[in-house]
């Protein structure tokens, strides 16, 4: 305190002898100064380019693998992006290794990149509390990966540790979407892409991913098809079934579920029928203006998800990458399904599951009124999804990659 009031009765004394103008220079250079250019001049709250990307640079890690003999083929590191409850893309990887588990295969999972979660062990009781219950050690980092026969990447952040990740026999890319077309032509698109050119085996989530990749990129691939959980995923009782009802998936911070294409069709929709009503989750959509009636219902737990899905007598499901899970949901608890046309869905979704339409306003706001005023229709593409949805199996798809696993593990002996 005592410095405090010297420095003050210092400035009033310069103030009383220099004057207004001659002080505010004096102040500038004595005080202010070297605090400005230490402020702007400091990397303090920058942003550091070079660390932020320099996993792209090729860097060698781990021992070289000389005895084949020392490692046990069943051993499988899974090389991971950061997680949060309810990622589509992480529930199928957690549900491969639950499967996995079951064959006797050692699965480790390793988190790269930036991550919420302090240590491994809060992120396994993460995955078992909110995904599956598995075995798997989790790690944190690069340098926490062990020597493995099979080493898989699952996102393009993490195939550049994979590619340079020299202690393992077998590397694989589980390829979920086609990652560069979440990035405008850029960096990231630019590096995203070369990951499909680092001669990793592709096992693909559908069939489009798997033509695409080896068509463009010379990528060998294979690929399983999508389930859902039979036990969370059934029809529920209507409790107001007069009252008409869409789903849309309306997650605006996810550009390829086309968020602006959706609510437009809808508002036609609702321009046409006005009394039907919407149900809107996915995200908070608080802070847009929609011109009809709709529940906010935001991001949901998966628990709630059938019964929302059972109270709606269509939904819009619009993909411009690859499919979600949600349309098999969807179907598994009977609400039919208005999708757009395209390799990247029609692997999944045909004519008789479900209404394809092309990407347009007018066509798919037809076919939502059809349905809503068509109850035959609605009623046979009801039975027909929920027919088509009890025919895929997890367990099934799991299993086509044990035996990609066993066949690639034969191949390098």
């Amino acid at each position: 305190m005592l410095k405090i009031n010297n420095k003050l009765f210092t400035l009033k004394k310069s103030w009383q002898k220099l004057g207004a103008r001659e002080f505010l220079s004096f102040f500038y250079q004595e005080y202010l100064k070297n605090k400005l250019f230490a402020l702007f001049h400091s990397n303090k709250g920058k942003i550091d380019v070079v660390e932020k990307y320099n996993f792209v640079i090729k860097s060698p890690f781990g021992e070289i693998i000389s005895n084949l003999n020392d490692i046990n083929k069943k051993t499988v590191n899974w090389v991971i992006p950061d997680f949060c409850v309810g990622s589509g893309g992480h529930i199928n990887i957690f549900r491969i290794i639950a499967n996995l588990e079951k064959q006797g295969y050692e699965c480790r999972i390793i988190i790269v990149g930036d991550c919420n979660f302090s240590s491994g062990d809060a992120a396994y009781q993460s995955i078992c509390k909110h995904f599956n219950i598995i075995n798997a050690q989790v790690t944190i980092g690069k340098d926490s990966m062990q020597p493995a026969w099979i080493t898989i990447a699952t996102s393009w952040i993490t195939a550049y540790p994979v590619r340079d990740f020299r202690s393992t026999v077998i590397k694989c890319y589980f390829v979920q979407d086609f990652e560069p077309y979440f990035y405008p032509n850029s960096s990231e698109y630019i590096w995203a892409e070369e990951t499909y050119r680092f001669s990793f085996l592709g096992i693909t989530a559908g069939k489009w991913l798997a033509d695409k990749l080896a068509q463009e990129y010379d990528m060998k691939t294979d690929w399983i098809g999508f389930s859902y959980d039979r036990h969370l995923y059934k029809p529920l009782a209507r409790r107001e079934p007069e009252k008409k009802q869409i789903f849309f998936y309306a997650r605006h911070v996810t550009p390829r579920r086309g968020f602006e294409f959706g609510t437009l069709v809808l508002a036609e929709v609702a321009r046409r029928l006005p009394s039907v009503k919407f149900i809107l989750a996915g995200w908070d959509i608080s802070s847009f203006a929609l011109p009809f009636e709709y529940v906010n219902a935001g991001v949901l737990a998966l628990e709630d998800l059938p019964d929302i899905y059972s109270q709606c007598d269509a939904a819009l499901v619009l993909s411009f990458t690859n499919l979600s899970l949600l349309p098999l949901e969807l179907m598994a608890c009977g609400c039919p399904i208005v999708s757009n046309k395209g390799a990247n869905v029609e692997w999944l979704l045909n004519d008789k599951n479900a209404v394809l339409c092309e990407p347009t306003i007018e066509a798919l706001a037809d076919a939502l009124v059809d349905i809503l005023q068509n109850e035959e229709r609605r009623s046979n593409l009801i039975k027909a999804g929920l027919d088509f949805a009890s025919k895929t199996n997890w367990f099934v798809e799991s299993e086509k990659i044990v035996q990609i696993f066993e066949r690639i593990s034969y191949e390098s002996q």
